[in-house]
């Protein structure tokens, strides 16, 4: 049935014949195969002598049509039958095109990676890919899953590796950090001694204009971020909001949430809460009735 199928295609559009029509060289091709060839043959030819040459696609003798065009072509009458009912009873069990009617689908398109007719690679969507067979795609295409195992199996493990390399970084900067903090206040504390006990004008102006960069940048330090604490909920609507723009130079002005004890049990409590407050109006009492914690006074000794 294969090997009929391909006695029955067009060598041009690689589909089944649709009216196929007969050159004086005896070769068949399809009416819309061979109008689309003496269309681009015509467009080299500045003349339109009476009778169009027409070179075969198969073993390019050049066959004078008549001024009718490919309509005057012989049809290959019994081919077309041969085509009907092979059509209507022995078509294979292969699926057919959906674009195109009883095409079926007989190569592979390589770019687009789906069956294709021969339809859809000369006037369809297909125009210019490659293509490939049916069997040497399956045999390529059954590898694809054990490809796309092993890239997934590599990706997993660079991503373990980046994972393992991104901790080491942090537990790096959670160090060097305090240090690199510690070190900057120092300088900063060294270079104002400095200035107090210069005596040349010029000298101090030079460093103190240092010394103001160095502060700011300094006070301009976004404040690190809050620990999770079990806290109301508008004292963790404040601190999710407001307190990631606190800095140094507006720690002042920041409400600071205050811990309290819980009144209403006798028991002591395990954990402090964080009381109730007005970011506006830190000053006030909190209204949950809790007292603040004092701090711890020393017995006088005896």
């Amino acid at each position: 049935m294969e090997r009929l199928e391909e006695d029955l295609t067009c060598a041009v559009c690689y589909s089944l014949f649709s009216d196929p029509r007969v050159l004086p060289c005896s070769h068949t091709f399809c009416k819309t195969c061979l109008d689309t060839l003496l269309q681009v043959s015509s467009n080299y030819n500045i003349w339109r002598p009476l009778r169009q040459p027409l070179k075969c696609p198969s073993c390019r003798n050049v066959a004078e049509l008549p001024p009718a065009g490919t309509g005057a072509l012989p049809c290959n009458v019994s081919l077309k039958a041969i085509i009907e009912k092979y059509q209507r009873n022995g078509h294979p069990h292969g699926p057919l095109c959906e674009e195109h009617q009883q095409q079926p689908l007989n190569m592979y398109c390589v770019e687009d990676r789906k069956l294709i007719c021969g339809l859809c690679l000369t006037v369809g969507h297909h125009q210019g890919h490659i293509i490939d067979d049916l069997q040497a795609a399956y045999i390529r295409e059954k590898q694809t899953p054990q490809i796309l195992a092993k890239l997934s199996e590599k990706k997993c493990l660079q991503v373990s590796t980046w994972r393992e390399f991104c901790k080491i970084l942090c537990e790096q900067f959670d160090e060097t950090l305090p240090i690199f903090m510690l070190t900057e206040q120092l300088d900063l504390v060294t270079l104002g001694s400095a200035l107090e006990d210069e005596d040349s004008a010029l000298v101090f102006l030079d460093k103190v204009h240092v010394f103001k960069e160095r502060v700011e940048e300094f006070i301009q330090t976004p404040l690190p971020s809050v620990l999770s604490l079990s806290v109301s909920p508008r004292a963790a609507d404040y601190l999710h909001t407001h307190w990631p723009a606190v800095t140094i130079s507006s720690l002042d002005e920041a409400p600071v949430p205050k811990i309290s004890c819980c009144t209403r049990c006798h028991s002591n409590c395990s954990q402090p809460i964080i009381s109730r407050f007005d970011p506006h109006r830190s000053n006030h009492a909190p209204r949950d009735g809790s007292r603040h914690l004092s701090p711890p006074r020393t017995l006088p000794k005896h």
